[in-house]
């Protein structure tokens, strides 16, 4: 009964998190600070200190993979800068053993991982890795505001009538080669479903998967204009002559992925679109659509360069990651659309437990004449200012350069029953930070707002807490150029 009681309380503390944040999907937890060095070598591992009297290369003679129960061992070595038969200086082993590490918790599959030399046998080594899988199957029960974050929500009194509320379901590692499997069933406010599946190692070589997704939405609601850089929202049941929703979005989308080989990654991904709104909306704002239209159908396709090259995706404090994407949504005159997106992170190690991290990002969207619909740059999921929350920036091109250092305060483990397996240890890291944040949005269509075309200046400090399955939690105290000053709330990542 006592281990049923323990079961329960894991499962529950997991789905409360997951409730809590929302839209976050689970991933990866914190990663613990793990180096290889000469203490953990198996006994007489001495004999592969260097010496000047004997070679120091050496030959990776078996690779061992312990506890994935569900993963397939050739997705765990997918990972890895080495393989059997190759030959490896002395030298280089302990710094590919914790990029191997690296690599493996940014797959996103594992609670643990540990790489180390397993025995030797003259110039002959043996390689082992241990993981813990982490769970894999959520059914989350959703709970969320409309409202764009808790900020905005705040300024509608927390109204219960502006939620969504419903199940999501996130099926990761489905056949152990890291597919995921994602069904969202939303009522409430709204009402939405979807369904997708990403395959990213779909053949022998490993180096080239698929996705498929099929959604639709009907709002109740729609973001009809920015006014003083906030939202202007307008409701179905606030209007007489308005339908019972105001926007009915479909989508269908295919994608293919390639990896190359480990840093990189390619992705194409096509779809077909129709987007209904209803003529309110066109009575508020005339400038929603293009051609006064009411119904859009259109084909839209999306190439992604991504590069990878850091110690923890989430949350990064050595490294760099950057991402460049090339969109072209249309081919006619009723959305005609090239966007360009390019984001960036690279972060130092200044010792002492602190690190800087420099985030970058730029938007430019052609032809400069775009209706609001397309308008979006600044305040829409993760590409923000910190202190800016509480707004919005519309515009056609724009970059946003966010500089963070940071501090580790604190780090812990609470410790739950060794029966839980790999979920026997909750980590916790706590940092303090401080930052600064400039951006600029040019607009040339809706120029109104006063945020727009204008340099963009906001600064703070706060405090970030880490703990298992990727959850970031944010306590920022921020200023702005407006000298606005407010406290401000993140379960989520960095952009």
């Amino acid at each position: 009964m006592l281990k049923v009681k323990r079961k329960i309380l894991y499962a529950v503390t997991i789905l409360l998190l997951f409730h809590f944040a929302g839209t976050a999907q689970p991933n990866t937890p914190v990663l613990p600070s793990v180096t290889i060095t000469e203490t953990e070598l198996p006994p007489g591992g001495a004999g592969l200190k260097e010496n000047p009297n004997k070679p120091s290369n050496f030959i990776i003679a078996d690779i061992l993979v312990n506890g994935n129960r569900k993963t397939k061992p050739y997705i765990i070595e997918r990972e890895l800068t080495f393989k059997r038969g190759d030959t490896v200086l002395l030298a280089d082993l302990i710094a590919k053993f914790e990029y191997a590490r690296q690599q493996l918790m940014n797959t996103k599959l594992f609670n643990e991982v540990v790489v180390a030399l397993k025995s030797f046998r003259g110039y002959l080594v043996d390689v082992e890795i241990n993981v813990k899988e982490r769970w894999y199957v959520f059914p989350i029960p959703y709970f969320k505001p409309v409202d764009r974050n808790l900020s905005a929500w705040a300024d509608k009194n927390y109204s219960f009538e502006r939620v969504n509320y419903g199940l999501k379901l996130y099926w990761d590692n489905v056949t152990g080669r890291n597919d995921k499997f994602k069904a969202w069933f939303i009522t409430g406010y709204t009402h939405q479903f979807q369904f997708s599946y990403e395959q990213p190692y779909a053949d022998k070589s490993l180096k080239h998967g698929y996705s498929i997704s099929v959604s639709h939405a009907s709002l109740k609601e729609v973001n009809t204009n920015t006014v003083e850089n906030k939202q202007v929202f307008l409701k179905a049941d606030s209007i007489d002559y308005a339908g019972k929703y105001l926007n009915q979005l479909s989508s269908l989308f295919v994608g293919y992925y390639y990896r190359p080989a480990i840093r990189t990654r390619h992705s194409l991904l096509f779809g077909l679109t129709m987007n209904k709104i209803d003529s309110a909306v066109l009575v508020a704002n005339p400038k929603y659509f293009n051609n006064n239209k009411t119904k859009i159908f259109y084909p839209e396709l999306t190439y992604r360069l991504e590069y990878t090259k850091i110690d923890y995706i989430p949350y990064p404090l050595k490294g760099f990651m950057g991402e460049i994407m090339l969109t072209k949504k249309g081919i006619t005159s009723d959305m005609n659309l090239l966007q360009l997106t390019a984001k960036a992170t690279r972060a130092w190690d200044l010792g002492w437990k602190s690190s800087y991290t420099l985030n970058a990002g730029g938007m430019l969207k052609l032809p400069f004449d775009q209706p609001y619909y397309n308008s979006r740059m600044f305040g829409y999921g993760d590409f923000y200012l910190r202190g800016l929350e509480k707004y919005v920036v519309d515009g056609v091109a724009g970059a946003i350069v966010r500089n963070t250092l940071r501090r580790e305060l604190f780090k812990f483990n609470v410790n739950l029953s060794r029966r839980a397996g790999s979920h026997s240890n909750i980590p916790f890291r706590i940092f303090a930070k401080t930052y600064a944040d400039a951006g600029y949005a040019y607009n040339k269509s809706f120029p109104e707002n006063s945020l727009v075309n204008t340099m963009l200046y906001t600064a703070g400090a706060g405090f970030d807490v880490l703990t298992f399955y990727d959850f970031v939690f944010r306590f920022e105290y921020s200023v702005n150029q407006l000298g606005e000053k407010g406290i401000f709330f993140h379960v989520k990542n960095d952009f």
